[in-house]
Parts: structure tokens; C-alpha cells; sequence
């Protein structure tokens, strides 16, 4: 038998423990453009986060490329237009991705696969932790499991020492300060969210462009995140308001009155914490009662899907906010 087929049944026999087994059979991977990844990490690293990073253009793209150029006193074209890209050009030692061994920690559970949606069953859990190690990758460098996919090979095994290709989305520091919760830091370095932050001192949503902007005590843009925002039935509470603090990975009272589209048999529940409940790895509260920002389960549909009235940011730039500001923080709600 050749090394290739080796390789290969290797992979057979390891199946569930390879990259490609978190792609739906007959799925395509498309190829990622690394020049629009690379503008994606160095935003991401910047705090102007384009949502998920694919190397795809987009809205959130564009939307933190405003930002980023606002912030920058430059044209805001949304576009990586010259005057964009010589000041892109200036962090060009973020390189677009990172090659990592794979470690035990990294690939360690607990997972809860399938998982299921109905609060009940829900309730029933003692975590809403990822579905697999796959997702746990994703979400740590600030991706999908597609691109993880195709940045390797379907037939690259998930074990501790195998070297992958991931989104640079690593941070400069893991300094966390000590006063934070144990658990909490270790979420904070799951996610890979950096200990150095802008400070600000007012937070600013717009429901026009879909993004939450983080501005300092001058009122200069510090940092700016893709958010979900409202729908039709739960429209965004317009006004101003308070953050009045953080619980880290928090339970979720799932109180059916509250959801319009709840069914009329459902019950009040208690959710356990976890990445993937309803409101993800945080809960930032706001003076308005049932509402706050939150991280989400689903990141992909960050700036693309609605709400229940809240905000909700993928659960590393949620987590990210979190370093930015205190509680008392005032909060603008605008069109």
C-alpha cells in the first residue's frame, strides 16, 4: 500500500476527528481570497470587526472599513481604496494567517452534540458548550468551520501536534486582569480576545448601518463591531440608556411571554451558560428592562438576521466590548 493511501485511511479510520467531517457531504468549500482575509485580520486586530473572518467582501466588511477610515481621518469610502490601503499598509506584520499545532486543551470538551433547540430540552443540560471541537476552533479564531477547511484539507485529523492553518486572530496579550473571574479569563483566552483594549466611554447604535461604536471620553471612534439589532415585532428601543453591568457566561431565563414567537405551549425555563445559548458567553445589561448586548450562538448571522429587540455581537467581539468600558457606561439608541 503507497503513503498516499496510507494517509488516506488514516483519515478513514479517524473520520469524526478530521476537519472535513464538520462539512454536510456533497458540500463545496470555495477557495479564501487571503488579500481580503488579510484586510479582515488587521481590522479585526484594530477593533473595527468585520464579523466573522472569511475572506469574503460584504456589508460588515464595508461597514468596519467606514469605520476604520473614519477613525483614521481618511475618506470614508468603505472601500480599500489608496489612501485606505497606505494606512493598512502600516500593520502589514499582521500576517493574514498563523500555522498552529493543534493542542489538547484546544481540542478539549465538553461538547454536547446534537444540541437540542427546544428550552426544555435545553434546560435539561448542564452546558450549551459547542457541538464539537471543530466549532470550538471556529469560534477561537474568529471563523467558520468551512474556512477552516479550506485553508487545510478535508482530510487534516484533529489531534493534538497537527499543524493547521487558522485566521491570525491571535492576540498580542493574555494578560487579563486578575480581578476577572477564573472562568471568565479562560473564556476570554478560548476566544482569543486581546487584554489590551481602547478605552471608551460611550457606546452609540446605529440601526441605519447595523454596527455598535465604541467612542473615547473626546468622542473620537476607538472601535466599532457588526451587530444584530431589533426586527419588525421587536424593534430596537430607540433613546438613551445605560450599561449597568456584565454577568460572564451566564444561565438564561427563557420567559416565553417575552418572545412573540414563542409557542403557546412552551414554559418558562432555565438555560444553562454556554457559547452556544441564546445569549452567548456574556450578558451586558442595559437600564431598558429585558434588554441588553450580547454575544450569540450563531455568529455567522451577525448583521444579517434580527432580534428580539437586543444587540447581539458574536460572542468574541461581545467579550471584546466587555474590556472596554465599565458599568455606567451611557448607551445611544439611534436610527
Amino acid at each position: 500500500m503507497s503513503r498516499k493511501l496510507l494517509r488516506g485511511a488514516a483519515c478513514l479510520v479517524f473520520a469524526p476527528l478530521c476537519l472535513g467531517a464538520a462539512k454536510a457531504p456533497g458540500t463545496k468549500v470555495s477557495a479564501v481570497n487571503l488579500p481580503v482575509l488579510h484586510v479582515q485580520v488587521i481590522l479585526d486586530h484594530l477593533g473595527f470587526a468585520p464579523g466573522i473572518l472569511d475572506g469574503k467582501r460584504g456589508l460588515s466588511l464595508t461597514a468596519a472599513l467606514k469605520g476604520f477610515q473614519e477613525s483614521r481621518d481618511l475618506p470614508v469610502t468603505g472601500l480599500v481604496d489608496e489612501a485606505t490601503l497606505v494606512e493598512l499598509d502600516k500593520y502589514q506584520g499582521l500576517r493574514a494567517t498563523r500555522t498552529l499545532r493543534l493542542s489538547a486543551e484546544a481540542l478539549s470538551g465538553p461538547f454536547v452534540n446534537p444540541l437540542p433547540k427546544a428550552p426544555a430540552e435545553q434546560a435539561k443540560l448542564t452546558t450549551l458548550a459547542y457541538r464539537s471541537a471543530m466549532e470550538k476552533l471556529a469560534e477561537m479564531f474568529h471563523t467558520t468551520p468551512a474556512v477552516l477547511v479550506a485553508l487545510n484539507s478535508p482530510d487534516t485529523p484533529l489531534r493534538p501536534g497537527t499543524p493547521v492553518v487558522f485566521p491570525n486572530a491571535v492576540p498580542s496579550s493574555r494578560d487579563y486582569a486578575a480581578k476577572l473571574p477564573a472562568a471568565w479569563r479562560k473564556t476570554l483566552s478560548d476566544l482569543n480576545v486581546d487584554a489590551v483594549q481602547p478605552q471608551g466611554t460611550q457606546v452609540v447604535v446605529d440601526k441605519s448601518d447595523q454596527v455598535l461604536r465604541v467612542l473615547d471620553a473626546q468622542g473620537k471612534l476607538v472601535a466599532q463591531f457588526t451587530a444584530t439589532m431589533g426586527s419588525e415585532h421587536d424593534p430596537l428601543p430607540l433613546g438613551r440608556w445605560k450599561i449597568q453591568g456584565f454577568t460572564y457566561n451566564p444561565p438564561f431565563h427563557y420567559n416565553p411571554a417575552l418572545f412573540w414567537d414563542a409557542r403557546k405551549s412552551a414554559k418558562e425555563a432555565l438555560l444553562p451558560p454556554g457559547p452556544n445559548g441564546p445569549v452567548g458567553v456574556i450578558w451586558l445589561d442595559l437600564s431598558k428592562p429585558h434588554y441588553g448586548i450580547h454575544g450569540t450562538p450563531e455568529p455567522s448571522t451577525i448583521g444579517r438576521a434580527e432580534s428580539h429587540g437586543c444587540i447581539r455581537l458574536t460572542n468574541w467581539d461581545a467579550a471584546r466590548l466587555s474590556l472596554m468600558i465599565k458599568p455606567g457606561t451611557p448607551a445611544i439608541f439611534q436610527e
